[in-house]
């Protein structure tokens, strides 16, 4: 069986940088042309330890271990001097006699399968971090953690709140996840706040609305920044989803930065969408537009209890709306098509709860409906496709700005462009096609 090795580094600063790897040769090589996050602004570096292990769950389970140790207990490491780690421990779990036989504390992983307590909420937290995380070598952590998470997954429902700010977004989401709650249900809201385009700073306040939902055993709330994510939801919100999938919430909830007509993105990562509209937010000509509408298999007009002939007309505008898109582009003879039984309007007030029951109601036979015909499973399946190719795309725009030639000339670009010298398109082609020719 090939091993897994675990290894430590000590900088050029004095700092010490531990991983894993099954090809420790090529890992190192990484470290010295400064392809590795930490280690690239630290070099030179110079191994000081190396450990073997049967696993790739173990070697990462010590790797972690060495993270969190103090600097004495890494340099009685270096020394091989167990007995001092064994004194430095803060408990005899964290110390093996030998690294082949070891049994390392309990990994990632294994907190996050647990099913509830604290100990598994820390454990979803770090896992999420992990994923947002851009160091290459945290990356390569995310990717095998998701791998290790997938047979675990596709197992929870997945609904998608979206709708203008101020909708009333989070206060019905609480209102819902108290409801489901029970009924038996755990739940994970994974809720996404708009970052800032001058500070780039988010307030992840979404989770203070929910005050009750939040304190609760049997729910988990994630707020994550946008980032200059387009579309609504933050970079690694499919990510996270899995995550609180693997770890038995049954109900995942994504919740959008406030929108608009474009920002669909939602639409595309689960198994049901609904838009959550205001009475009186525009008239017969903005109900049929396309965009977020049209990809909404749900429409909720909140705050009815304020203006409740307002919500009737809202209701009645949206529902004609609705009718339209049900019909264009679709086979009427071809019942899988039919959107009659998927699409619905409802009132509802999330601050009073009323309407919530029937919401809910409303929703588990669409979710049934969809899985008798295997649409669930279908609409599943392209979504993995798409974000694929979605995270394609980002690799390939972080490939490029990381190329030097394109580090050397984007700033002087990017002055010209400014000034005037040079149109934007014209130092975009001269970027790729400069790019290319170096290739």
């Amino acid at each position: 069986m090939k091993p897994f090795f675990v290894y430590l580094l000590r900088c050029a600063d004095g700092s010490y940088y531990a991983g894993h790897t099954d090809n420790l040769e090529t890992r190192l090589e990484q470290h010295k042309l400064g392809q590795i996050g930490y280690t690239a602004t630290r070099k030179p570096v110079e191994l000081v330890w190396q450990g073997e292990f049967e696993t790739r769950e173990q070697a990462l389970a010590f790797e972690l271990q060495i993270k969190g140790w103090s600097r004495a207990k890494k340099e009685a490491l270096i020394a091989g001097d167990w007995k001092q780690i064994k004194d430095l421990a803060k408990s005899r779990s964290e110390v093996s006699s030998g690294l082949r036989q070891a049994q390392p504390e309990r990994t990632l992983l294994d907190r996050l399968l647990d099913k509830g307590g604290a100990t598994q909420r820390r454990a979803i937290a770090k896992a999420i971090t992990l994923l947002e995380s851009t160091r290459a070598d945290h990356r390569i952590q995310a990717d095998e953690l998701l791998t290790a998470l997938l047979p675990h997954t596709g197992k929870s429902f997945r609904l998608g709140i979206s709708g203008v700010p101020g909708v009333g977004k989070s206060t019905f989401i609480e209102a819902l996840g108290l409801h489901l709650i029970e009924k038996g249900h755990r739940v994970a809201v994974l809720a996404v706040d708009p970052s800032s385009s001058i500070s780039g700073g988010s307030i992840l306040g979404d989770k203070t609305r929910m005050e009750m939902l939040s304190v609760h055993e049997r729910a988990f709330i994630r707020p994550s920044p946008a980032s200059g994510t387009l579309g609504g939801v933050a970079s690694h919100t499919r990510e996270a989803m899995l995550v609180c999938e693997a770890a038995g919430y049954d109900v995942v909830i994504v919740e959008t930065v406030g929108v608009g007509q474009s920002e669909i993105a939602v639409a595309g990562m689960t198994d049901l969408f609904v838009l959550m509209q205001l009475p009186n937010a525009g008239d017969d000509l903005q109900a049929i537009k396309k965009g977020v509408m049209e990809l909404a298999d749900m429409v909720v007009i909140n705050k009815a209890d304020i203006d409740p002939d307002a919500a009737t007309r809202a209701q009645a505008q949206i529902t004609s709306s609705l009718r339209i898109f049900e019909n264009h582009g679709r086979d009427p003879h071809d019942a899988t098509t039919q959107r009659d039984a998927t699409q619905r309007v409802m009132q509802l007030s999330a601050l009073k709860g009323t309407g919530v029951q029937q919401f809910w109601q409303t929703v588990s036979q669409l979710r049934e409906q969809r899985e008798s015909r295997g649409q669930t499973q279908q609409r599943r399946e392209q979504q993995a496709v798409s974000w694929m190719w979605e995270r394609i795309d980002a690799g390939l725009k972080a490939q490029f700005q990381s190329h030097p030639y394109v580090k050397s000339e984007l700033q002087a670009l990017t002055q010209q462009v400014l000034r005037g010298d040079v149109a934007a398109s014209t130092a975009a082609r001269k970027l790729l096609e400069a790019l290319k020719n170096t290739a």
